[in-house]
């Protein structure tokens, strides 16, 4: 049974958060999707995972082609994992469900603590999950590293 964390971004932006834990995820040896709600979020979070540096080079590709299954980070608005994915990366209130936390290593929420509306979706999400009986952690960056918050 996987856990769903919840990553509360104030300081480092999305694509930074992401990239960390795509990497870490990878040295796990688990393959990752990261889920969002629209095309084009999709599209420019594959750009900004291609422009990073080099030595820090993350394998990833766009949900929607005849390799998916080979990807091991893809990026998709579905909820399939075609992947065969073992975490989920949730960004944008991307829906996730507590039947995914239960099959999953690991689900990942990512949202922005400065827009109102995403804590909201977060708040929403915390709730569901954890009242349909997954195990959670809120992490926090505030005080400028992650720290864990609270934990059902």
């Amino acid at each position: 049974m996987g856990q769903a964390l919840f990553y509360h971004l104030t300081r480092a932006p999305l694509e930074v958060t992401l990239a960390m834990l795509l990497e870490k995820s990878l040295q796990r040896g688990w393959r990752v999707a990261v889920r969002g709600r629209e095309a084009a979020r999709l599209d420019w979070l594959d750009q900004k995972l291609w422009l990073g540096p080099e030595e820090a080079f993350l394998p990833h590709g766009l949900a929607g082609s005849e390799n998916d299954a080979d990807q091991p980070v893809l990026l998709t608005s579905s909820a399939e994992l075609p992947n065969g994915a073992a975490c989920l990366i949730s960004v944008d209130g991307a829906e996730v469900t507590a039947a995914e936390v239960a099959a999953l290593e690991r689900v990942c929420i990512l949202f922005d603590g400065r827009d109102g509306d995403a804590v909201q979706t977060a708040r929403v999400q915390w709730k569901a999950l954890t009242g349909a009986g997954a195990a959670a952690q809120y992490w926090s960056e505030e005080s400028g590293r992650w720290e864990m918050k609270a934990e059902s």
